[in-house]
């Protein structure tokens, strides 16, 4: 099994150094062959690229500096691009022609070759780099490291090291089945009861963001005074994400630890997020800022890891206007998003809409996949 960790790095300023030139590095190799498969009457081709390659190597001596493998991958990266965008052209879908990349923008590199990188406890050794990288924490995976990819993201350097282990230990789930229900006010609401309250991280940060990016406003484009403003948008917009991501981990961690079958809904996100802005002006930034679409990737990946089963309900599953007391089902065509609390005028029963609406997705789960055989497939024992 392949799993990644990605451990915060706490380099020397030498090493520090270092890597900025490494990515650095990366990303002239990078646009340089870009550049050139992007004339007129250039065809691409990844043996061309090669060729191309050994060519920059003597025109920029430089780049020996480090690694060989850093420059040496973004053949690999282009050509991933590449592959990419002529699928999608294939297909007649939005081409999305391979980028240039920019200067601190997802600067990174990384090294899939064994013998060029090694973790010992705590350290990271690279090639070329004559002393170790602490690391701010060791491996939480027993195994073959297979590749490492260092990136920088407001001031900080991160490295994500994909180990082949044997040593994950799903855990085991106690309950048989759930449905979630995702929503601005409450992320998530289950329907054994369990509520995760509303992940509006970037809004309570508004406030301090939009200071800091009228300070960067005022600051000459190109000073040092104009770098420091910069990174300090960065550094919020990096502790808004943190604040995000465990929130959504915990969500996630709860629902693949405790149930067998998982049940959610398929929302559109995009289509909350796009499209004229006076529709969406006011849905997009909540959306975004509780992160649906992440969430539904943390439950999907971990539940392959631990065994148990996801269920996406159909996107036009009336999940909340029907009514989920057994024997019922009255489909309350007449109900709007604003109104949180309904009655149900043939069974009388007064329903939450979230909690209705997870207790719906529960049993579409359950008759969608016939759940007493499925849990016994799940679960020999």
């Amino acid at each position: 099994m392949l799993l990644a960790h990605k451990i915060e790095l706490r380099p020397t300023a030498q090493q520090a150094d270092y890597l900025d030139r490494a990515c650095g590095s990366r990303r002239h190799a990078f646009n340089q062959l870009l550049a050139h498969f992007s004339q007129e009457g250039v065809r691409w081709s990844k043996q061309a690229a090669h060729e191309k390659y050994k060519e920059l190597r003597i025109e920029f001596p430089w780049y020996a500096e480090v690694s060989q493998r850093v420059t040496r991958n973004t053949v690999d990266d282009l050509h991933n691009a590449f592959t990419h965008f002529f699928r999608r052209v294939k297909n007649g879908n939005k081409a999305g022609y391979p980028r240039f990349k920019k200067r601190g923008l997802n600067d990174s590199f990384s090294l899939r070759e064994k013998p060029k990188f090694g973790v010992h406890g705590r350290t990271l050794r690279i090639e070329k780099l004559k002393t170790r990288i602490k690391m701010r924490e060791a491996l939480r995976f027993t195994g073959t490291a297979c590749q490492v990819t260092i990136s920088k993201r407001a001031g900080k350097y991160f490295a994500s090291i994909l180990i082949d282990t044997q040593d994950y230990d799903p855990k085991a789930q106690e309950e048989e089945s759930v449905g979630v229900d995702f929503g601005i006010r409450d992320l998530a609401v289950c329907s054994n009861g369990k509520t995760f309250a509303a992940n509006q991280k970037l809004k309570l940060s508004l406030k301090r963001l939009g200071q800091k990016q009228r300070a960067l406003s005022r600051k000459t484009k190109g000073s040092n005074r104009s770098a420091k403003a910069k990174r300090a948008v960065a550094k919020l917009h990096y502790r808004v994400s943190n604040q995000r991501l465990a929130v959504l981990h915990e969500v996630s961690d709860y629902l693949t630890a405790n149930f067998r079958v998982i049940t959610i809904e398929d929302l559109n996100v995009r289509g909350m997020t796009e499209g004229r802005p006076t529709r969406n002006r006011k849905l997009a930034r909540a959306v975004n800022d509780a992160g649906f679409g992440m969430l539904r990737q943390f439950i999907e990946y971990k539940a392959v890891l631990r065994g148990c089963q996801v269920v996406v309900a159909d996107r036009f599953f009336p999940s909340s206007k029907r009514c989920s007391v057994p024997g019922c089902g009255f489909l309350n065509d007449s109900l709007l998003l604003s109104v949180r609390e309904w009655e149900c005028p043939n069974c009388k029963t007064h329903h939450d809409r979230d909690h209705n609406a997870s207790v719906n997705l529960d049993n579409y789960g359950r008759d969608t996949l016939q759940l007493d055989g499925v849990a016994q497939t799940l679960n020999p024992t």
